[in-house]
């Protein structure tokens, strides 16, 4: 399983955290569903081309988080009760991952790259600041 887990050796993000925070994000949108074997740390170190204490350190934090534990004999799995934040305290609803799949598209043909739309995205949750303009189909309050 490399499911789409990629690493971009010129970003100013750490290789560790961006396997982290890939494997996290297909977690929360239910790719990988509870009881889903990772791959070993040394094989998807290989199939990365980086080294084995990169993704050890990424799975090391997941399983801090609750999002994986490891199993003797099993492997890495994906823990029960994870879709949504930290542990699974919270499911994502369908319209939440719609939204987020609108604002992927229209960035995409704005022609926007995704680090900026990552960054769009960090800023205005660190700001607290809503969109000034209500999502299709909602109503400014």
């Amino acid at each position: 399983m490399n499911a789409g887990i990629s690493i971009d050796l010129r970003s100013a993000t750490p290789p560790y955290e961006q396997i982290r925070s890939q494997i996290a994000s297909l977690i929360a949108i239910g790719s990988l569903s509870p009881g889903s074997r990772l791959p070993t740390v040394r094989s998807l170190a290989a199939d990365l081309g980086i080294a084995a204490g990169t993704v050890a350190r990424a799975y090391k934090e997941l399983e801090a988080s609750g999002l994986i534990e490891s199993r003797r004999r099993l492997g890495t799995v994906v823990a029960h009760g994870t879709r949504g934040g930290a542990g699974g305290a919270e499911a994502v609803p369908e319209t939440v991952t719609a939204a987020v799949g609108l604002l992927i598209s229209t960035a995409r043909d704005a022609g926007l790259s995704d680090e900026l739309l990552l960054d769009l995205v960090r800023g205005k949750l660190r700001n607290g600041q809503p969109s000034t303009e209500p999502a299709p189909g909602q109503s400014r309050l």
